[in-house]
């Protein structure tokens, strides 16, 4: 890796010493890193446990276990400067042993990751939000053969990627990244490289375990819980459209939410339900995290008068650790026990009704200073 010069036209090379040379370690320095920046592997992933020992009648622990966005285990095996011979077997017996943990023991191992690191926070609830605010029981975890694994090192030993190469032909999912230290004087650098497998190989597993969750969610149970909601959008629908235009041209979905305009892009009214609640809310999400949380505090400016305005309850949530944020109005409720619907509905129905109002000429005139109105 190189320096460029720009006013020289030059460039220069940064310095290549090993983590050891520089005084980092495996488990306090290179793990580290990993669990609080996941994304250096280039996607979303959610870390639920370091130093994993979980496993029955075995003392091994695995470095870092974490989710992806298609609900499957992904194991994370580091090594400082080289792999070593055994780092495969290493890993395939993790994966083996991380097949037959359930979604309720993965919930369990998160928790614990949680109490330890982040405490009072729900592993059900941070699920949901790393999975779209799904509702929990809906989120299929760990389901049939479909852990991954990940090896980082800063060297990997020839049989250790022949022996990688020859499981991808097997559709074993593997990753290997290439971790690279850099120097140039008192300053430190990281460079995080996939080299195996090929962007090509990759992709093809990814549409292999994006078909493998679309068969998932046609399970019989699923769309018994879609029926069940369509009819409860379709008597919600009809009931707000009684007192407000806003839900007019809005249809039953299958889905846990509905969502209407606002009149400006990136804010809309929310209607959405699960077995633990019925909220209505303002949901503020254009894409950039830095403008949605600038709209967010523009209207928080106001928020003792909009609260004079509104009966009930509002809950203000920045949602610092996500992109978008939300203005709500929650019940306890469960959308599968029918019985529920009636409340639910006139709650949900006059929260939304008011949120129409309030927010009206506060978002239009956010809008039209933002230059935003579309």
């Amino acid at each position: 890796m190189y320096r460029i010069h720009k006013e020289k036209n030059r460039i220069e090379r940064l310095e290549n010493p090993s983590f050891v040379e520089l005084g980092f370690k495996e488990r306090d320095n290179l793990q580290e890193w990993i669990a609080n920046d996941p994304q250096v592997f280039g996607e979303e992933l959610l870390i639920i446990q370091k130093e994993f020992s979980g496993f029955s009648e075995t003392n091994e622990r695995l470095d870092l276990l974490a989710l992806d966005k298609q609900g499957d285990l992904v194991i994370i095996e580091n090594k400082l400067d080289d792999t070593g011979r055994d780092v495969c077997w290493q890993c395939l017996k993790y994966a083996s042993y991380c097949s037959s943990l359930s979604k309720e023991n993965i919930r369990k191992i998160y928790q614990d990751y949680l109490d330890k690191t982040v405490p009072n926070l729900s592993a059900e609830e941070k699920l949901s939000e790393f999975y779209e605010n799904s509702d929990y029981e809906e989120i299929s975890i760990n389901m049939g053969l479909t852990q991954r694994l990940i090896l980082v090192a800063a060297k990997f030993r020839k049989e250790v990627t022949s022996t990688v190469l020859w499981l991808l032909n097997y559709k074993l999912r593997i990753q290997c990244f290439k971790v690279s230290p850099y120097s140039m004087g008192d300053q430190l650098f990281v460079n995080f490289e996939q080299i195996i497998p090929t962007k090509d190989a990759e992709d093809y597993m990814i549409g292999m375990a994006e078909k493998t969750q679309d068969d998932l969610d046609s399970q019989k149970g699923l769309k018994s819980r879609h029926i069940i909601r369509r009819e409860f959008w379709l008597k919600m629908i009809q009931e707000i459209n009684q007192k407000s235009n806003l839900f007019q041209n809005i249809s039953p979905s299958k889905y846990n939410w509905i969502s209407a305009g606002s009149g400006v892009r990136g804010i809309g009214f929310n209607l959405a339900v699960s077995k633990a609640y019925g909220r209505a809310e303002l949901y503020i999400d254009r894409g950039n995290k830095d403008q949605n949380q600038d709209i967010f505090d523009k209207l928080f400016s106001q928020k003792d008068t909009i609260e004079q305005e509104f009966v009930g309850n509002l809950v203000w949530e920045r949602l610092e650790d996500k992109r978008a944020c939300r203005i709500k109005a929650e019940t306890p409720s469960n959308v599968f026990e029918k019985e529920n619907w009636p409340e639910m509905i006139e709650f949900m129905c006059d929260s939304m009704l008011q949120l129409e109002k309030v927010f009206k000429k506060p978002i239009k005139k956010i809008g039209a200073s933002l230059k935003l109105t579309v």
